[in-house]
């Protein structure tokens, strides 16, 4: 509820019946808005100033969090704000929320307000607006998709300040930290998992000043309470389908079994024999990343006592999606299948794939026990990643005068599986198909055809294969599924951007190769610059970027400058060619200019709104590290 200076400002609430709200009041006269605001207004001005405001004109949560946005740096003058582009499309909150919000939507369909619901992180996922003049609104201070309302990039607003205090919070006018604000009023109050009492979002309720209510916030929480019943009863029936598929599990064997989900762990009494408490945490780590992929898979899994779990994991599906997963675990020895000799795991890095980072380290370690066993596999993960990198240099490892050959399924055709044919028919080595996913259906059929009589061979000079292919969303089809049973095992390789780390090793071994051991090397400000890129188009795209510094320098030390433009750009994907010019251009003006926008907005045509816009979707920075 508002303070007693607030209520000066608003009528009485309307009443809440059955969950949903009535028609805003009336606001009260302009006068005695227009003083509470000019109040709050001068408390604010004195607070930016580093002058302690009267308590007396600010209420205490809100004075608590402009504060805290002081101490994020987060600038009074403008709005700068993070844009989400990939956030999942389908997530338990949102499914339980869109039937709440469509319900409520309705109702407000004629009134000046908007249902706007969040993530943990304070980015809107759904924004539901009947009135035209406030959705426009809207979308100029981007409370919009995608966009992040967090305090720390917005300072004190409903939505990020209920996320940081963990409990409702309204917002009125000039109490919002940044100017462009002072105009809205906004209610948010969290929704937590009524299950876990995991934080999962917020729910908030945005109008015009002139428009707010005092039960602005007893309205948004009777939607937030909504939304977390639905939420219950969903977890219910996951549980119990999550639970009927556990039992089942135990009836039909006598080995260890768990059950995992968001909110539940179960195990039988073999699993708790079986597996050591220390040893539960990574095999339940690693079991749950598969179990969300929605497909079964079987892991190898080695644990820190020593031991190596088979774990067959097996996705368990309730109306409405993914409920949770059962695991069927048995410990399996290291000693090696087929004959092949013993080599310790690697621990360090493998030749010609750099990389010593935990993720990068323990996903080589997988992929040298494979090969070890000589347990066909595929390599999945994002372009550039360097899946076939890691598949050879594994190879050189054990047999560095061994054959090995790859072949790409993008150029596939009839000679193409010919060839297939005679390197599996000649046996020994290492044979590395790339781009599965690249096949018609056709091929596909074709390719497992030829795989078949050799994938369960005993032969110890059987020809280790390998496969790659990219994570995409799209459901395989019934040929590729039918391909990818020829591998038992798959390993995830990870992102560049997951292993950051390993760029301070990447970047001197590119070099060396770029530069055929000339003596260039990268200066610590310009390795800050790398190291601080997201790097969508993984290990490719650092390799093209040290293409073109190389291009205008082969010796000495890289600096800042020397890199190109778009290593400024922190972005989530790899930009198209248009994009790539223009951010590089909106770069170069802002280098020109000593990071002035408005400078380098006249010298590039376009408005100050608009390269506001363009640097937060590049997420462009300058040299220093310093956000532009």
């Amino acid at each position: 509820m508002v303070d007693q200076n607030e209520r000066a400002i608003h009528h009485e609430a309307p009443d809440v019946e059955d969950g949903s709200a009535r028609r805003p009041p009336v606001p009260v006269e302009p006068v005695a808005v227009g003083r509470a605001a000019e109040r709050v207004a001068v408390a604010r001005e004195a607070f930016l100033h580093f002058e302690m405001p009267d308590p007396s004109l600010v209420r205490a949560p809100i004075l608590a969090s402009w504060t805290r946005s002081r101490q994020f740096s987060v600038p009074s003058d403008h709005l700068e704000l993070p844009y989400e582009s990939d956030a999942e499309p389908d997530t338990p909150l949102l499914r339980a929320a869109r039937p709440v919000i469509e319900d409520i939507a309705d109702q407000f369909a004629t009134e000046p307000v908007s249902v706007i619901l969040c993530d943990d992180e304070g980015v809107v996922i759904d924004r539901r607006t009947g009135d035209s003049a406030l959705r426009r609104h809207l979308d100029r201070i981007w409370l919009a998709p995608g966009f992040s309302y967090a305090e720390q990039y917005v300072g004190t607003n409903g939505i990020g300040t209920a996320l940081e205090g963990r409990a409702p919070a309204q917002v009125f006018g000039h109490e919002h930290y940044v100017e462009h604000l002072e105009d809205m009023a906004c209610a948010g109050v969290p929704i937590h998992h009524p299950v876990n009492g995991k934080l999962l979002g917020v729910l908030d309720l945005t109008c015009w000043r002139s428009e707010a209510s005092a039960m602005m916030a007893a309205t948004a929480a009777t939607i937030a309470r909504r939304i977390e019943e639905t939420l219950l009863e969903q977890s219910g029936r996951r549980e119990l389908t999550l639970m009927h598929d556990y039992l089942s599990a135990c009836r039909r064997g006598r080995g260890a079994v768990f059950a995992v989900s968001d909110d539940l762990l179960m195990m039988n009494d073999r699993a708790r024999e079986l597996i050591d408490p220390s040893d539960q945490v990574p095999l339940l780590a690693e079991a749950t990343d598969a179990i969300r992929s929605g497909r079964r898979r079987q892991l190898l899994v080695d644990l820190p006592s020593g031991a190596t779990a088979r774990v067959q994991c097996r996705p368990s599906w309730a109306e409405g999606g993914l409920s949770g997963g059962i695991l069927q675990v048995q410990l399996v020895s290291r000693a090696p299948l087929h004959g092949r000799p013993t080599t310790p795991s690697i621990t360090t890095a493998l030749p010609a794939a750099v990389g010593s980072g935990a993720l990068w380290t323990k996903c080589a370690q997988a992929v040298d026990r494979h090969f070890r066993m000589n347990e066909w596999l595929v390599l999945e993960g994002e372009t550039g990643t360097g899946r076939t990198t890691l598949a050879r240099a594994t190879h050189q490892l054990h047999s560095p005068a061994g054959h090995v050959r790859v072949l790409d399924a993008a150029h596939c055709g009839p000679r193409w599986i010919a060839e297939v044919s005679d390197e599996l028919h000649t046996g020994g080595g290492t044979l590395v198909l790339q781009h599965l996913d690249a096949l018609s259906p056709q091929h596909a059929l074709a390719l497992a055809d030829a795989l078949e009589p050799y994938r369960e061979s005993t032969d110890p000079e059987r020809q280790w294969v390998v496969a790659t292919r990219s994570r995409s969303s799209e459901p395989d089809s019934p040929e590729l599924t039918e391909l990818l049973g020829c591998f038992p095992r798959s390993i995830e390789v990870p992102p560049l951007r997951h292993h950051i780390e390993d760029v301070a090793e990447l970047v001197p071994y590119l070099l060396a190769r770029l530069t055929r051991g000339a003596d260039l090397h990268c200066s610590p400000e310009a390795m800050r610059v790398l190291m601080r890129n997201r790097w969508p188009g993984n290990v490719d795209q650092l390799y093209q970027v040290l293409r073109k510094v190389v291009a205008r320098r082969r010796t000495g030390t890289i600096r800042p400058e020397d890199l190109p433009p778009e290593t400024r750009a922190i972005t989530r994907r790899v930009l198209t060619p248009l994009e790539a010019i223009e951010c590089d251009a909106i770069v170069d003006a802002l280098l020109d200019t000593d990071g002035n926008k408005a400078e380098a907005a006249r010298r590039l045509g376009m408005s100050r709104a608009t390269i506001y816009r363009k640097i937060r979707g590049y997420g462009i920075s300058m040299p220093d590290g310093s956000e532009v």
